[in-house]
């Protein structure tokens, strides 16, 4: 009689003979060691190769010596075609790594190594092989279990049996025997995916049909159940357990690819075989955690940077970048308010590693990019430690939300503080109110920002970024144009002439709308982002230090606001025009650098590291060279704005006299 071995074997070949894994004749059944006839290769076929070896090997050698001749036999057959089929892989930058792995697998098998050697490398060549030839390894949600279990007792049972191990009533007289899904020492081998492939596919040869014809989610779901039957409720405690306690285990399960890839062998050396089974226990039983646990905060940051760096590795390098600004406008950034409050270099030491990172990814350097990623996940151990120390500090929340709301409303408040005394100067009652109109809408639709971002839609970090950035550069320029204009009148005199006549004349309904515009749009990037970093500083459960440093910021901006308007209420027309016109071309510098950053993070700019450059976001100056440079060309037109304006000043007075 056949051995289970051997229907191991058959079941390879009706795996590759499937329809939806082999795009070209199937393989046939490898009944000797003779090398198969060149053909296109799937990388599917070939993970299916490295799988059946990491989880058949075992019963093929014990101690260096050959326990069966058949089962080694088939195993020496298997990692040759593993060999053939790495090699004719489509051409990719990681081709030649899974190359050499699987000739260290062959290598292995040929030596008669230790069976958990032999499945490390089978496992470390699937990784990198999903990684370098992605393909579909998980549901598209947490499969039911319970589900699976009916499936399970309706078409599966009556061979394998009710507890899966394999003595079904009709397992009588088959050749070859019903696998024992509750053998531990190969569950510990074996993968979801693994098992999702069978249910999908058959075994052509043996009794094993295929259940091709089931729904996708029903497949899932009795893969699911199966990969579990060799566990019991106690392991399935302990990983629960071993879950709720360890924040690193819940990131490296940060989706369904990972659980369904993954097996209680390739967690090992990370910890003890017992610990590994006990962890799938849980959440083969239990995978909707993962999906309801979705990542956040640190935990996401991790995740998407790991996830970035295997799609570089894999030749993606728009997928690596798309994954590393996720890192950051998704994990890290909610959490800025709070780590600045708490230890304001360190935030700045993630952002500017984050950047480079990102910079290293659009180089696609993988050397550079997996050192980048490493400094960053030690960073990230440092954002945590920071969290967890001042997890119930109200101070912080205090500190976060008043510094928050100033550092946001400060320009905003400038911008329409200046508007409102011009048009007071200029007699034009009448204009303010549509300055007042559009910074009061601001606040509704910053209003309205929180509800949808809190109750309806989770507005992504690059949604955010975007804005931001988009609003702050067209605010440069409308302030960049205002702040020359106004330079021009400081030097021409006759301001109060100009302001009753030609200003007056000249604001029309057009122009009304464009002041409610400017003050709209200065006004809402800087709501916009304040109300989300309030929602993330919410989270801490602190409402009343997050009320009351809101509140403190309200009174010290109005304080401004008041101080401000008296001020330019006293000055003289001229020196008013000039000093606003100062202050305005500073703002658009400014506004322009901070513009560039925030579509930096979004990634819509590029973003090419400057070490050397200071960075004090009060000035808008980030060590870029494309923030950098924005800044230095309208600093530039300002400079030549205001020597023109000068030039043309003596001009005309030369001419009166």
């Amino acid at each position: 009689m056949r051995s289970t071995f051997s229907w191991t074997l058959a079941l390879l070949a009706g795996l590759l003979s499937g329809p939806a894994f082999a795009q070209t004749p199937a393989a046939a059944p490898a009944a000797t060691t003779a090398a198969p006839q060149a053909q296109a290769t799937d990388a599917r076929q070939l993970w299916q190769l490295l799988d059946y070896v990491a989880v058949d090997y075992g019963g093929a050698v014990e101690n260096g010596q050959i326990a069966s001749e058949g089962e080694y036999a088939e195993m020496l057959d298997f990692s040759a075609n593993a060999l053939q089929q790495a090699q004719a892989l489509p051409a990719h930058a990681d081709k030649a790594r899974v190359v050499a792995l699987a000739g260290q697998l062959r290598a292995a098998v040929q030596a008669k190594a230790a069976a958990d050697d032999v499945a490390q490398l089978a496992h470390q060549a699937a990784q990198l092989l999903v990684a370098a030839y992605p393909m579909p390894v998980a549901p598209a949600k947490a499969p039911d279990i319970t589900k699976g279990s009916q499936l399970f007792q309706q078409i599966c049972a009556s061979c394998h049996g009710a507890s899966g191990g394999g003595d079904g009533p009709a397992a009588q007289g088959l050749d070859p025997q019903p696998i024992a899904f509750s053998d531990a020492q190969r569950a510990n081998a074996r993968s979801l995916m693994a098992l999702y492939q069978v249910t999908s596919q058959g075994v052509e040869g043996t009794s094993m049909v295929s259940f091709g014809a089931l729904p996708e989610d029903d497949r899932w779901a009795l893969a699911y159940f199966v990969g579990g039957l060799s566990y019991n409720d106690e392991l399935r405690a302990t990983g629960k357990a071993l879950w709720q306690s360890d924040a690193g285990l819940r990131a490296r399960f940060g989706d369904l690819a990972a659980l369904s890839t993954t097996t209680a062998q390739s967690l090992t050396p990370a910890m003890p075989i017992e610990q590994a089974r006990a962890v799938l226990a849980y959440l083969r039983a239990n995978p909707e955690v993962i999906s309801e646990g979705k990542a956040t905060g640190v935990a996401l940051s991790r995740q998407r940077l790991a996830q970035s760096l295997l799609a570089l590795k894999a030749g993606d390098r728009n997928q690596a970048m798309k994954l590393a600004l996720s890192a950051y406008l998704d994990g890290f950034e909610p959490l800025e308010p709070t780590i600045a409050a708490r230890n304001k270099a360190l935030m700045t030491q993630v952002e500017s590693a984050m950047v480079q990172y990102r910079a290293t990814v659009a180089s696609g350097s993988l050397p550079e990019a997996e050192a980048a990623a490493q400094q960053l996940q030690t960073m990230f151990g440092q954002v945590e430690a920071e969290l967890n120390a001042g997890a119930s500090d109200a101070t912080a929340t205090f500190v976060g939300a008043l510094t928050i709301l100033l550092r946001e409303g400060l320009e905003a408040l400038l911008i329409v503080i200046g508007m409102v005394a011009l048009l007071r100067k200029a007699g034009r009652q009448d204009a303010l109110r549509y300055v007042h109109a559009g910074w009061s809408s601001a606040l509704v639709a910053g209003g309205l920002t929180w509800a949808v971002a809190t109750y309806l839609v989770e507005i992504s970090g690059a949604s955010r970024e975007v804005t931001e950035g988009l609003g702050s550069v067209l605010a440069a320029l409308v302030l960049l144009s205002v702040g020359l204009w106004m330079h021009s009148k400081s030097s021409a005199g006759r301001w109060q002439a100009y302001l009753s006549e030609k200003l007056s004349a000249s604001m029309g309904q057009g122009s009304m709308w464009g002041l409610f515009a400017l003050a709209f749009v200065s006004v809402y990037r800087e709501v916009f982002e304040t109300v989300l970093f309030f929602s993330a500083l919410a989270s801490d459960g602190h409402h009343g230090a997050l009320l009351g440093g809101g509140l403190a910021a309200v009174a010290i901006l109005a304080a401004i606001a008041w101080v401000l308007l008296r001020t330019s209420a006293r000055m003289p027309i001229g020196r008013f025009f000039s000093a606003t016109s100062i202050l305005v071309a500073v703002l658009a510098v400014v506004l322009v650098g901070k513009g560039v950053s925030s579509l930096q993070e979004a990634g819509w700019v590029s973003a090419t590291p400057l070490l050397a450059a200071p960075r004090i976001e009060l000035l808008g100056m980030f060590p870029t060279v494309e923030t950098l440079l924005a800044q230095a060309i309208v600093l530039a037109l300002v400079v030549f704005g205001f020597a023109y304006n000068r030039a043309a000043a003596h001009k005309a007075l030369g001419a009166q006299h």
